[in-house]
This record gives C-alpha cells, sequence and structure tokens, in this order.
C-alpha cells in the first residue's frame, strides 16, 4: 500500500480516516469511544510513528458525516465490526495492531474474537471484554452505566446536549473531561450532527448477539485501566484476564481520567508500543 487513505467504503457508506506516519509501517488501526472522534488520538501517534508505525483512525460509523444510516440496528456491533474489516481490507488486507478506547474497545474486541487471523496485537483502553463487563453488571458497575438505560428514551441525549454548559457538558465534565475537551465534544459531535449516530450505538445494543459477548479472545493482548475511571470499574477491568487465551498484560494507570488518549497520552503510547512487541512473545509468562 503506497497511497494515503483519506477515506474507505462499506455497503454504500463513506469513512473518513486520519492516515498518518510511515507508508510503509505496521499498520496501527485506532478506534475512538463515545463521545469522541479520530482526533482523540492526536497526541498519542507521534510516538508511534517515531517508533516506524503507520496509524488509520477513522472516524466510525455516525460520526463521518457520510456514514449516518438511519436506524438503530444499523450500529449493531455487527455493522461496527464489519466497517472495521473494510478498513483492513482498504489497508492492503495484512493483519493489523488494532487500538480501541470506550466504546472502540467494545468493537476491537469483538473484532479480534470474530477475526484473529487479521489482528497481530490486540490493546484496548477502559473498557475491558465485554463478557467481563456484563457480569461487572451485577456489582456497582450497573450504577457507573446508568446513562446507557438514559440513552435508550427517544430525544433525551439529544435535549441533554442541547445547550453549552448544559447537563451533558456537566456530566462530562464530571467524568474528568477538561474543557478543551468539552470544546471539541461541543465542535466534532454536537455541532457536527454526530450525537445521535454516537448515540446509536446505546440503542443497538439488543441486537448484539449473544455468542459475540462471550468470544473468547485469542491474540496477544494489552489492556490498559485507569484507576480514576468514573464510567468502567474496577470488577470489569480485573475480569477480563479470563477471556483472553493468549500473552496477556493488564497495566493500571494511577490518577488518570476515563480520557485516557488524551490525559496520559505519553504513558498509553509506551504501552501500546510494549504491546506490539507481545506479537512475538509467543505463549511464554506474559500473564502479567
Amino acid at each position: 500500500m503506497t497511497d494515503r487513505l483519506t477515506t474507505f467504503q462499506r455497503d454504500g457508506l463513506t469513512f473518513d480516516v486520519a492516515d498518518r506516519g510511515p507508508l510503509d509501517g505496521a499498520v496501527v488501526v485506532l478506534l475512538h469511544g463515545f463521545p469522541e472522534r479520530a482526533t482523540s488520538w492526536d497526541a498519542v501517534v507521534p510516538a508511534l510513528h517515531d517508533a516506524g508505525l503507520r496509524t488509520l483512525a477513522p472516524d466510525q460509523r455516525g460520526y463521518s458525516p457520510g456514514a449516518r444510516p438511519a436506524g438503530r440496528r444499523a450500529y449493531a456491533v455487527t455493522e461496527l465490526v464489519a466497517d472495521v474489516d473494510a478498513l483492513v481490507d482498504a489497508a492492503g488486507g495484512a493483519p493489523v495492531h488494532l487500538v480501541g478506547h470506550d466504546w472502540g474497545a467494545i468493537v476491537a474486541w469483538s473484532y479480534a474474537a470474530q477475526h484473529p487471523e487479521r489482528v497481530r496485537t490486540l490493546a484496548t483502553v477502559s473498557v475491558g471484554h465485554p463478557g467481563a463487563f456484563l457480569r461487572s453488571m451485577a456489582g456497582p458497575q450497573v450504577l457507573k452505566s446508568w446513562y446507557v438505560g438514559a440513552f435508550q428514551v427517544p430525544g433525551l441525549p439529544e435535549r441533554m446536549a442541547a445547550r453549552r454548559g448544559g447537563v451533558m457538558d456537566r456530566l462530562l465534565a464530571a467524568t474528568g473531561m477538561r474543557p478543551a475537551d468539552l470544546a471539541r465534544f461541543r465542535r466534532e459531535v454536537v455541532d457536527d450532527g454526530a450525537l445521535p449516530g454516537g448515540v446509536a450505538w446505546y440503542r443497538a445494543l439488543p441486537f448484539t448477539p449473544p455468542s459475540w459477548t462471550s468470544a473468547r479472545v485469542r491474540v496477544p493482548t494489552t489492556f490498559v485501566w485507569s484507576d480514576g475511571d468514573t464510567a468502567c470499574g474496577r470488577a470489569q477491568a480485573e475480569r477480563t484476564a479470563g477471556w483472553v487465551d493468549a500473552p496477556y498484560r493488564f497495566r493500571v494507570l494511577e490518577g488518570v481520567s476515563h480520557w485516557v488518549p488524551e490525559h496520559a497520552p505519553d504513558e498509553l503510547a509506551q504501552l501500546l508500543l510494549d504491546g506490539v512487541a507481545l506479537e512475538g512473545a509467543g505463549g511464554a509468562g506474559a500473564r502479567a
């Protein structure tokens, strides 16, 4: 692959993608979460490029202006995973290093489980394996995830985000978002019309195949969790190891909020680079 990708297509939709770093480098696909876009990785990628890696950061379904289909079924995890597969094809089809934060982590877990032959290494941030997350809902996690239920109410998230400095902004600030993060949320998500599509990921949760939430991961994996995360608790983080049948590392960032790519980019970049080295770890003692 010698040309830069600015977009890729799937099923009549056009996705924007930021393609940076050495064109001949191993490909790292970076999946953003809610409510963010590909720019959430901006402070992380320079270190990856310096290490010779090429990064592809797409604006995912509902966020890219050309990929905002109607109906919540269009945002099922099966569709989100198929979008990533289309990006891997567009990048030449070779296996990639896959990274995801927040909702992007859920997509990354699912993609790695369904397409292990196309993933060299997996790195997920904040959100553990879907099976571990669901089991943790029997405890305090259910209170942390209250907003998932609120987002099912038609029009409610849009009303919460309607006013600058209103309910949504205050809730995001409480999770650790800084003024610059909130300004980007306003500009890239609310003002650009991406909020309904982002919320649709939550509304499509009932259409996730049960077998996908229990699918085990068999590729070298790094999971990064921060103890200042108000949305994703420790229980789901600690349970995740039980869902990975491969070299696995669990790393905790102390004093960092949920927004790891923005608030601890240097530490995260180093962990991602260390994770890339897991590809050659085989089965030898990497479960730390």
